[in-house]
């Protein structure tokens, strides 16, 4: 995976941490037409709603929205159309194995522009949070916040 140094972040989708588990990450090319890259150097793509299939063999990205190229005319397409992505054939393989088990998904992560300005997307093999996981990561994040003022507030004594 690239240094994030390096990486051009278009969209993250911060709702997949609070809704799942991640249990591993995957790097993935898209298929996009020009209009679609020169849209998404303008930052406008929404992936917050979007998820993965394995349909046929192939990978493909569903419900990313990424608006149309304001200079685009004609040559725009579907703005909500599916997307493939491109993974290695061991890749897609061990991922439509894993789906077929009970509970587990294939959720996108983030949207971005890699070191040789192509497109990328890291997507996450994910398990559902239950109501009682996602308040304990709350209570977590919120007695970690606590925990650095005191410390702050300590140090400036």
């Amino acid at each position: 995976m690239p240094d994030k140094r390096t990486r051009k972040t278009i969209a993250r989708n911060k709702a997949a941490r609070h809704a799942y588990f991640i249990d591993e990450t995957f790097e993935a090319g898209l298929v996009l037409t020009g209009t679609e890259v020169r849209s998404l150097r303008e930052r406008n793509c929404n992936i917050a709603d979007s998820f993965c299939l394995i349909r046929g063999g192939e990978a493909w990205l569903m419900g990313v929205h990424i608006r149309p190229y304001s200079h685009g005319g004609v040559w725009n397409v579907d703005p909500d159309r599916r997307r493939k992505l491109l993974l290695h054939r061991r890749q897609i393989d061990y991922l439509d194995g894993k789906l077929r088990m009970k509970g587990l998904a294939l959720v996108p992560l983030e949207l971005y522009f890699d070191e040789h300005n192509r497109v990328k997307i890291t997507i996450g093999l994910a398990r559902g949070k239950k109501l009682y996981d996602k308040r304990a990561d709350m209570a977590k994040r919120d007695s970690d916040r606590e925990i650095q003022r005191a410390l702050k507030e300590r140090s400036r004594y």
